[in-house]
């Protein structure tokens, strides 16, 4: 009976002889001395020069990394040609040898991991001293102090916490540390000092140079033993561009010890600050002005924590609930991003949007046919925006003129009945009669494709640069509007409209 195929990993730790474990050297001593099967993931590690002055004999798999562009095919290779080595006729046991720990930014050793025991092959490890060893030891850090290791290259500023230490391995070269800089100015100063470590602990080659952030893809000597040490900290000109502080912050001024007005705070009592910072965000869409967007999205979202943390307080959910579920929310109605599903244009996918949506109400027991078309529509949107969405909603299902010479005899009604209520009738039906005008417009303004808000806004601003130019040239003759006579400011208004057009040319 054959003996079961077998795989054993072994660390060759960090370059430095002295910290080779014995039970590794002996290891490789006797596959060495029997002529067995001893196989290098790279010949790059400075304990190859001790294999080869003990005269033990290996194959490397160096080969594997110039055929071929990303590291994941890399890995999967070398793992793939271990395992179909390791079950060959009287292979015997079969040796692979790691730089550093195997299971420390080894992606051949998870590989071997997740297959070996569904290919009947039996894995075996001996641990090595891993770079980490040497990094908190020569950099003089305590991981109790909260650590994080990342691979630097699929590193993400998401995935850094400031107020823990943060090594990143697999610095591999200039062009990587370069991308390792981007990263961490998302989230660091330009000039926050860091660590570049090349081959720690091993002697004659070591070399330790803490230089600002910026400079970090300045440095020379990276390669397959280098790493980037950034210190934690809790200063505020970082920790203040976390989710996190933003959490703490909320959290705070709705405590106890917090702000009086903060914690006095209601969703009906925001309801108003919701809106009119929605609005904020609008206007600097429309003024086209990132600066001024990126401090009112900041309160704009200020609201939401607020809401979210107002339910918190009572118990009921959490802004990472929120998060959760918009995450899932945004998964789920994206299968032709996220799963298996197509959609070649915009049209294709808000179909998809739309039946996703059907069928998540189903799941809550809603069936979408027994409600209203014209539900869905939230009550408090601004008039015009909501007169469309409910136009829209009526004429998905039919119930709409069919050419844009239907609607103009509506509109033209409709300012009929005005005229006449204004004429014959009171406030109230007046009221009305113009309510209708203007749902009459809407509608116009549906079929020339055009966003009756929008439009609006537009026209409010193109009204407040008219007046403003009105104003300065009043200013101008000593005159305020107060004093001024309605045909001098008429005259100066078709003065606005010829010199603000021209000027928008």
């Amino acid at each position: 009976m054959s003996a079961q195929p077998q795989i054993t990993v072994v660390g060759l730790g960090t370059g430095d002889e002295n910290q080779l474990t014995l039970g590794v050297w002996r290891k490789l001593q006797a596959a060495g001395n029997r002529g067995g099967a001893v196989y290098l993931r790279t010949k790059e590690h400075p304990m190859v020069t001790l294999l080869d002055h003990h005269g033990i004999r290996y194959e490397t798999f160096d080969a594997v990394y110039e055929a071929h562009e990303g590291f994941e095919a890399v890995y999967e290779t070398i793992a793939e040609s271990l395992l179909a080595k390791s079950v060959e006729p009287n292979a015997g046991e079969l040796l692979y040898a790691v730089p550093g720990h195997p299971m420390v930014a080894e992606r051949t050793v998870q590989l071997l991991r997740e297959r070996c025991s569904s290919r009947g092959v039996l894995l075996t490890m001996m641990g090595g001293e891993s770079f980490l060893d040497q990094a908190f030891l020569r950099l003089g850090f305590d991981p109790i102090e909260g650590f994080q290791l990342l691979d630097a290259t699929e590193l993400k500023a998401s995935a850094m916490n400031p107020r823990m230490h943060t090594l990143i391995g697999q610095v591999y070269d200039t062009f990587t540390a370069s991308d390792v800089k981007l990263t961490l100015m998302e989230l660091y100063p330009d000039d926050y000092p860091v660590t570049v470590g090349h081959s720690l602990g091993v002697a004659g080659e070591e070399r330790v140079r803490e230089v600002p952030l910026y400079e970090l893809d300045r440095v020379e000597g990276y390669g397959n033993l280098s790493l980037v040490w950034v210190p934690r900290t809790d200063r505020d000109d970082v920790r203040n561009r976390t989710f996190e502080r933003l959490h703490e912050i909320v959290e705070i001024l709705r405590s106890p010890d917090g702000c009086p007005w903060d914690r006095e705070q209601t969703h009906e009592s925001l309801r108003r600050n919701l809106i009119e910072e929605a609005y904020e965000v609008l206007e600097t869409i429309e003024e086209d002005d990132p600066e001024h967007m990126r401090e009112e999205l900041g309160d704009l979202l200020l609201q939401v924590m607020l809401h979210a943390q107002i339910e918190a307080d009572v118990g009921s959910f959490t802004v990472y609930d929120v998060i959760a579920e918009l995450n899932e929310k945004l998964i789920r109605r994206h299968p032709h991003v996220f799963g298996a599903s197509q959609a070649e244009d915009a049209e294709e996918a808000l179909v998809n949007w739309q039946q996703i949506k059907a069928e998540e109400k189903r799941l809550k027991g809603i069936e979408p046919g027994s409600q209203s078309v014209l539900g869905g529509v939230p009550r408090g949107l601004p008039g015009l925006m909501k007169a469309y969405k409910l136009q829209k909603k009526a004429a998905e299902v039919g119930f709409d003129w069919k050419t844009l010479e239907d609607v103009l005899p509506i509109v033209q009604s409709e300012l009929d009945e005005v005229i006449e209520a204004i004429r014959t009738s009171g406030k109230a039906e007046q009221h009305e009669e113009l309510g209708d005008l203007l749902f009459a417009v809407v509608n116009l303004a549906r079929f020339l494709k055009v966003e009756p808000e929008e439009a609006m806004a537009d026209a409010s601003r193109k009204f407040v640069m008219r007046f403003q130019y009105i104003e300065e040239q009043l200013k101008q003759r000593g005159l305020t509007p107060q004093e001024a006579d309605l045909q001098q400011m008429e005259d100066l208004w078709q003065e606005a409209k010829k010199v603000l057009k021209r000027s928008s040319e």
